[in-house]
């Protein structure tokens, strides 16, 4: 059977198939069709031998090469890695923060387990920064400090070397301006920030990851730039989009959660906080009462052996 027959047959099996599916999926499946009936034999055939010859990490691209060695590597699910998560802390987690909890170990995992990901200082101090916005209200402080543990050595990483990587960074910014960093995260001197700025312009392949972002909201806070979102996102913007020259749309979105997560939690600690005092003022009140209870049964009491003292006379 030649290639074009084969490939006429595919165009009325897809038409059937694509009757079901959405106007612009039909238009893109016939479209793709229509061009393979267009390319001559060879050219199909050559196109379906590649893809038959495909062998895992075996591609003719950078990315292959760079990244081949690790095909077949056995790599954690995220309920796996929960699993190990949950078994490190060996205790329930709070209801109320069970679900921010268990979204920080998953995205986590997802951002660790991929081949593109590198660990730098920013990212260490971003992970140890949203870690502890989600737990400084924790009520259990004890607790609070074992999911952080149990959170980092989940993705086997040692909570030490991420807190000295993180005091490096706020060390590196402490005497800085915000147009410092702007100019170091172009590349400029020899400073820490520098030279992981360099070190990304110099990746072709280099993964933005959220806790990167975070990382750099917090050498904000340091700079001494204003800590409201408005103001965060336009750095944000000017530090990844035109001074590292990366994407900056997905960490200015970080930015706005990371704002819209603090506000949340404030909101929740002044809750709780009420909450404490109400509870307070309700102790006071009912001591108070038993105070003035037990006051008024001791002068009863007192009354009546008076009264008695008076009839035995």
């Amino acid at each position: 059977m030649k290639i074009n027959t084969v490939a006429t047959l595919m165009f009325f099996m897809m038409a059937d198939v694509l009757a079901f599916s959405p106007l612009n999926a039909r238009h893109s499946g016939r479209g793709q069709i229509l061009n393979a009936l267009l390319v001559s034999d060879e050219d199909l055939k050559a196109s379906l031998d590649r893809q038959m010859d495909y062998v895992p990490g075996g591609a003719n691209t950078d990315f292959a090469r760079k990244y081949g060695h690790m095909k077949g590597m056995h790599i954690k699910t995220v309920g796996e890695a929960f699993a190990d998560f949950t078994a490190r802390l060996g205790k329930p987690i709070n209801a109320l923060y069970k679900s921010a909890i268990s979204d920080i170990v998953g995205t986590t995992h997802l951002i660790t387990v991929n081949a593109r990901f590198e660990r730098d200082p920013i990212w260490s101090l971003g992970i140890l920064s949203a870690s502890d916005l989600i737990l400084r209200t924790y009520p259990e402080k004890d607790t609070a400090k074992q999911i952080q543990t149990a959170l980092i050595e989940s993705v086997d990483m040692n909570e030490d070397e991420l807190r000295r990587e993180a005091e490096m960074v706020i060390e590196c910014v402490s005497g800085m301006t915000k147009q410092d960093v702007t100019n170091a995260l172009k590349g400029e001197g020899d400073s820490l920030i520098a030279e992981i700025a360099r070190s990304a312009k110099d990746n072709d392949f280099w993964m933005y990851s959220r806790f990167f972002g975070v990382g750099l909201v917090k050498v904000m806070e340091v700079v001494g730039v204003e800590m409201e979102m408005e103001s965060a996102y336009d750095v944000m913007e000017e530090w990844m989009g035109k001074s590292l020259e990366k994407p900056f749309y997905t960490a200015c979105s970080d930015s706005d959660l990371y704002f819209k997560t603090k506000g949340k939690l404030e909101m929740m600690e002044t809750l709780m906080k009420e909450v404490e005092i109400r509870e307070k003022k309700r102790m006071a009140d009912r001591l108070e009462a038993k105070a003035e209870a037990s006051l008024a049964k001791a002068e009863r009491d007192a009354q009546m052996q008076a009264e008695i003292l008076a009839e035995a006379r």
